[in-house]
């Protein structure tokens, strides 16, 4: 079981390093397409697809080197480990993004949210509106942010680790 450990680390940070690189050059195109305050459901989707792709790669490279076999708990720890480190680099990168290249990202991701609830519910009180911007402000800091996202880049790396382990895993016979 040794043995496996260097080959488990290098596949996680390894991975993790590609999957971060994929994910901020697609956020760099979003930015560049002045398109990343937006948060459309077809970025997110294509951001978990980018994801569900690497882990099961990283699940199959594993297994390869080792012997053929995957358990389901090795699958876990090379999903969480990759899902935590690029949630990391995410962090920087997004705190690089909205600190020093957009450093108005997160006004004009509200003024957006609002703008689209308005045409949603034309019925909203301004009362309602200044209430929901101020809520939003609070879980607009960059601390809040990054715990956000790295919980949310955990929680989702689980639910693939788990489902994707299970679909790949072999166990050693006894």
């Amino acid at each position: 079981m040794e043995a496996q450990s260097p080959s488990m680390k290098s596949i996680i940070i390894s991975n993790a390093l590609i999957l971060s690189g994929i994910s901020i050059a697609f956020n760099l195109m979003l930015y560049f397409l002045d398109m990343h305050y937006q948060q459309t459901s077809a970025a997110g989707i294509v951001g978990i697809v980018i994801m569900i792709a690497l882990l099961l790669y990283s699940f199959i490279q594993f297994k390869k080197l080792n012997e053929g076999y995957l358990s389901l708990s090795e699958a876990l720890k090379i999903g969480l480990g990759i899902s935590a480190v690029s949630a990391l680099i995410g962090v920087v990168y997004t705190f690089i993004l909205t600190e020093f290249l957009d450093p108005g990202m997160m006004e004009k991701a509200l003024d957006f949210q609002i703008e689209k609830m308005r045409m949603e519910n034309p019925e909203m009180t301004t009362e309602q509106i200044d209430g929901i911007r101020s809520m939003q402000e609070k879980f607009s800091t960059p601390v809040i942010r990054s715990a956000f996202q790295i919980i949310g880049s955990l929680f989702i790396g689980f639910i693939i680790s788990l489902i994707g382990g299970l679909i790949v895993k072999k166990s050693r016979p006894e």
